[in-house]
């Protein structure tokens, strides 16, 4: 594989952990190269966040290597022929040269090579098939430099047969358009999606979920998601029938704000069936957190025309996100008032109830639901009142209920 007469040169090149590794799989008398998303990402200028090596040492070396250098590693995949190189409190996978023997749409049985045009033909896309040495020289077996010139997201070979290799490269293939496309889909690799769709059902829900919230956190997620619409591939992942009109509105709103979230892009394809993408959550198994957020789409929180001190206990009494969430997706358009109540949601510190239940203890009410009573009075007094009585207030208004 020849080099190209372009180099990269970003700080993580000259990382000391990168170095590091670098230099180990040096002394080892083989060849290693950056590979993958960190080369592509150098070269569309954006942040580079994990950093693959490729090698055509064999595991077993790579890993002798690495102790004889002083470094740590994790086998975290020597099946597929990788090992988690760790140095200066980073990991770095470094993957042996590979092609595929066999494949079933889900995993694939490996074979280890020396061929770097094979290793890239066993790739995805041709952006993601560019390889860089330590000090930044750039090779492109398959015209990857071109595609990321042009903004075009295209399978390397023949995309039938890279779909159904892993079928999630499907929603790959939406993902990485919305991240990096430019212009329209490519129309080869949309007609095999839409022929392929059928094999995403094939995958497990994590897989789906992870690759699909990717895709909704681009800046805009829309043009690829009416091209999965119109090619019949939403169908098989999403039930019903999403709403992206809203989520148009939605991330037009985000990207004002400028705070694009994949969970609330998720909730704006169901924005007046909140039932649905709570049971898609639970079919999906997100965290808690998640599921708890989009449960709170049930709270009857109103947004609109509303004045501050109605905005302040409906924040306290729901949260700031869920405040929020619903700002943003029920707010028939965004303006200079919708605008506040979200300075005022995110910029307010939120007290607690300056009262609690010692202090009704202390005054001889025994343990039990009576307390919960007094304690909710009180505080329904003190939300009404926009927050402004005091604890000493609040004592005195205490006193008063168990006098009464």
């Amino acid at each position: 594989m020849q080099p190209t007469d372009r180099k990269i040169d970003q700080p993580w090149l000259r990382g000391g952990g990168v170095q590091q590794v670098m230099q180990a799989l040096a002394a080892g008398g083989g060849c290693a190269r950056f590979v993958g998303g960190c080369v592509r990402d150098a070269l569309f200028g954006r942040a580079v966040r994990d950093i693959d090596i490729a090698t055509d040492l064999e595991p077993e070396t790579v890993m002798s290597l690495l102790i004889d250098a002083g470094l740590k590693y994790a086998p975290t995949g020597l099946d597929h022929g990788t090992v988690t190189a760790i140095a200066d409190g980073q990991g770095f996978e470094v993957t042996t040269l590979r092609h595929d023997v066999e494949t079933d749409g889900r995993r694939a049985v490996v074979a280890f090579t020396d061929d770097w045009l094979a290793d890239a033909q066993r790739r995805d896309f041709i952006m993601n098939a560019l390889y860089c040495d330590a000090d930044g020289t750039l090779y492109d077996p398959v015209g990857g430099l071109d595609d990321i010139a042009d903004g075009r997201v295209r399978f390397i070979g023949d995309a039938d047969d890279r779909i159904t290799e892993d079928f999630l490269r499907i929603l790959r293939f939406f993902r990485f358009h919305a991240w990096y496309g430019a212009g329209g889909l490519d129309a080869a690799g949309l007609d095999a999606c839409a022929r392929q769709k059928a094999g995403l059902t094939a995958l497990s829900v994590e897989r789906v979920r992870s690759e699909f919230l990717r895709l909704l956190e681009a800046p805009d997620p829309l043009p690829a998601l009416q091209a999965m619409a119109d090619s019949g591939v939403l169908a098989v992942i999403l039930p019903g029938d999403p709403d992206l009109a809203a989520l148009a509105r939605v991330v037009a709103v985000e990207q004002a704000l400028g705070v694009p979230d994949a969970v609330r892009r998720l909730a704006a394809l169901y924005c007046t069936r909140p039932d649905d993408v709570i049971t898609l959550a639970g079919a999906w198994k997100m965290s808690n957190s998640e599921r708890k957020r989009l449960r709170g789409l049930r709270a009857d929180i109103v947004v609109q025309g509303i004045a501050d001190r109605d905005a302040r206990a409906q924040i306290y009494r729901h949260g700031v996100q869920a405040f929020c969430d619903h700002l943003v997706l029920h707010t028939d358009a965004w303006a200079a008032d919708a605008q506040l109540l979200w300075d005022l949601a995110t910029g307010w510190d939120v007290p607690a109830l300056p009262v609690s239940g010692r202090d009704v203890t202390r005054r001889g009410v025994a343990e039990g639901k009576q307390i919960g009573e007094v304690l909710a009075m009180l505080e329904d007094g003190w939300v009404a009142e926009d927050f402004i009585p005091t604890r000493q207030d609040l004592l005195d208004r205490l006193d008063g209920l168990l006098k009464d």
